[in-house]
Formats: C-alpha cells, sequence, structure tokens
C-alpha cells in the first residue's frame, strides 16, 4: 500500500468549498452535506483486508495506514467530509492504562483507575510527541484530500473516556463510574480534571496538525440524570469545547440518549449538536434553538432495510430540516458491522439528489 505524501502548504478551506463545513457555521447550502460515523471500519472490504495483516491499534500507530483507511469510505461512498481514523482511547495508552482490544469483546484497560491514587500515578501526556502518529496522519491527509472534503478530527469526551478508565471497558450499567461520583467525588473530579487537559491538548495539536473540524464524542453520557451531567460533566466538556472552538474551527458535540440533555449541552457551547435517532430532527433542533447547527439523525440499523424503506426515513428527516441552514445528515450513532456499503452509498445519492 503507498500514499503519496505531498507538502501540507494548502490555505485553509474557505466556506464556499466545502458543504459541510458551511453547514457547520450555517450558512445556506443548496444540497445538505452528508458523512458518517464510523465510515471507515470493518462494514468496508477494503478495510477487512487491511484488518487482516494490522490489529487496530497497529494501523492507528502507521500514519500512511490509518490515512488510507480514512481515504477509502471518501472515494467509495462520495461522502462530504473524511473523519481522521483513529480510537478515542488512543490518549490511554501514554497516561499508562495498559489499552488492548479484545477480539470480540472491544475495549480493556488493564489498570483501570479506581481511587486518588490511582489517578495521581496516571502519567503525563503530550500529544505532540506520545501521539504524534496521529498528527502524523492529518498531515498526509490534508495533502490527499480535495478542497471540498475537508478533515474532521476528533477526541473522546472526558466523562466517555473516564467511564472506560474506571470501568476498565464496555459499560452497560456503568455502576463503578456512577459509585464513584456519588461516593468519592474528590478522585471524580480530579480524574475529570486530568483528562480535560490530556483530551484538551489532544484536540488541539489535532487542529493545528490540519484538523479543520472536531467532534466531541460523549458516546456514554446519556446514562446520566440532567442534574448529575451539570454537576459532574458539563464543566469539563465545556472547557475542550471552548479551547476547540479559540483555535477557529467547527466544534460538533455528539451523544447517545441525549434527549433530556440537549439545553446542557448547548450551554457546553459547540456549533453543532448531533442527534440520535431517538427524537425527531425537528423536534430536537427546536430544544436547541435556532442558532446552533444539528447532526443527524438516521438509526444506523435502518441501514439493513430496503432501499424505498430507507428512502422514506431519510427524505423525513430532510423534510424536518426543512432546508434551514445548519443541518449536516449522518446517522443517530456509528455505522453497524456488516452494513451493506452499497446501501450506505444510496443514502450519500438520497442527499445529495433531495429536493425540497
Amino acid at each position: 500500500m503507498t500514499i503519496t505524501q505531498t507538502n501540507n502548504t494548502q490555505s485553509p478551506i474557505s466556506n464556499h468549498q466545502s458543504l459541510f463545513l458551511s453547514a457547520c457555521k450555517r450558512d445556506p447550502v443548496d444540497t445538505t452535506p452528508v458523512w458518517f460515523m464510523r465510515q471507515a471500519g470493518r462494514y468496508m472490504p477494503e478495510y477487512r483486508a487491511i484488518r487482516e495483516k494490522y490489529s487496530l491499534i497497529e494501523i492507528c500507530h502507521h500514519p500512511e495506514i490509518a490515512a488510507e483507511v480514512t481515504l477509502q469510505p471518501v472515494r467509495a461512498l462520495g461522502v462530504d467530509a473524511a473523519i481522521l481514523f483513529a480510537d478515542i482511547l488512543l490518549p490511554a495508552i501514554p497516561l499508562g492504562v495498559g489499552l488492548e482490544f479484545a477480539k470480540g469483546e472491544g475495549p480493556i484497560l488493564q489498570n483501570p483507575v479506581r481511587t486518588l491514587a490511582d489517578v495521581k500515578n496516571l502519567r503525563p501526556v503530550n500529544p505532540e510527541t506520545d501521539l504524534s502518529y496521529v498528527m502524523d496522519a492529518i498531515k498526509i491527509l490534508r495533502g490527499e484530500l480535495k478542497d471540498n472534503v475537508p478533515l474532521i478530527g476528533f477526541c473522546g469526551a472526558p466523562f466517555t473516556v473516564a467511564s472506560y478508565m474506571i470501568e476498565g471497558g464496555s459499560s452497560r450499567e456503568f455502576l463503578k463510574t456512577k459509585t464513584m461520583m456519588y461516593s468519592d467525588p474528590q478522585t471524580w473530579h480530579a480524574l475529570m480534571e486530568k483528562l480535560t487537559v490530556v483530551l484538551t491538548d489532544y484536540l488541539v495539536a489535532q487542529i493545528r496538525a490540519g484538523a479543520q473540524a472536531v467532534q466531541v464524542f460523549d458516546s456514554w453520557v446519556g446514562a446520566l440524570s440532567p442534574q448529575d451531567y451539570q454537576n459532574f460533566v458539563l464543566p469539563y466538556s465545556q472547557k475542550i469545547i471552548q479551547a476547540a472552538k479559540a483555535e477557529q474551527v467547527p466544534v460538533i458535540h455528539f451523544g447517545t440518549n441525549t434527549t433530556t440533555l440537549l439545553p446542557l449541552m448547548k450551554e457546553a457551547g459547540s456549533d453543532v449538536i448531533g442527534l440520535d435517532w431517538r427524537i425527531p430532527l425537528d423536534d430536537g433542533w427546536k430544544i436547541l434553538g435556532g442558532d446552533v447547527a444539528v447532526q443527524g439523525n438516521l438509526d444506523p440499523a435502518l441501514l439493513f432495510a430496503p432501499l424505498p424503506e430507507i428512502k422514506k426515513y431519510t427524505h423525513d428527516i430532510l423534510r424536518r430540516a426543512n432546508g434551514k441552514p445548519g443541518h449536516i445528515f449522518n446517522l443517530g450513532h456509528g455505522i453497524l458491522q456488516n452494513t451493506p456499503v452499497d446501501t450506505v452509498k444510496a443514502v450519500v445519492d438520497m442527499v445529495h439528489e433531495y429536493r425540497q
């Protein structure tokens, strides 16, 4: 596999060149932009061929391979933005919690964080050196991508990353996480403060390496009540988002099961808020108000339905957006394994061809 590296000296994309960046800023566009969370990954045969040779972490550690995987869906689907192929838990590696991906089980953190001493033992992280392979992939991609397809960088939000680190992996109940929040708030806030510094530095480094927009993934925050979100999460997400916005790029804030949290997520200050499929797009946008863009919100499971049914739901979302500036079409969460590639491409075409 070869990728031609080109000199990263191009000027930043102007809004009129990119449907996606224009929509992030709520500028009018004549065609709704579309991209997908997890658009690079195991549903694509090209990716599966690479995974036969490399683990997920190995792909991330080889910038030229990570760049190739990022480019695969751009070529195959015709999406309006590329999202860097990486993992939200990469900063956990230099923190020293022992990240590995077990086959069929997802991420496992061998040294979970459960006490204040564990928090104090977390190592300092310099993204420019400890995560330099991520920045190198961004630089390669900025040389490869066309001007009208901007690159999205990303990080996990402090709550979601903290949940993985406390639970030692994925969870449904988040019992250990919530127990720390309620029973040992000193340790909780110490961990969140440390993660906020690491994740802010990481996201800003991506922007300075060339990412033209960023997304903060708070995939598990829907496990919380609004009161707990406000007390235990909001200040930390706010710090990351404001630091990224200071770099003059659009910031997307995404979570699932967040219908009751939308007003507080708006308070965190992003330019765009992701909506999952559990709330109609127009209802979610009404809650948020017209001064923020929205992203979403097709159910990923619908991509296994017959095309006429997919078209009905896709058009319903676009009808609810009603041509209002600031809508980016996406799924309500990531593309699922075994999703037919032709179906994903068909949705891109449906969105691009739709006329109000």
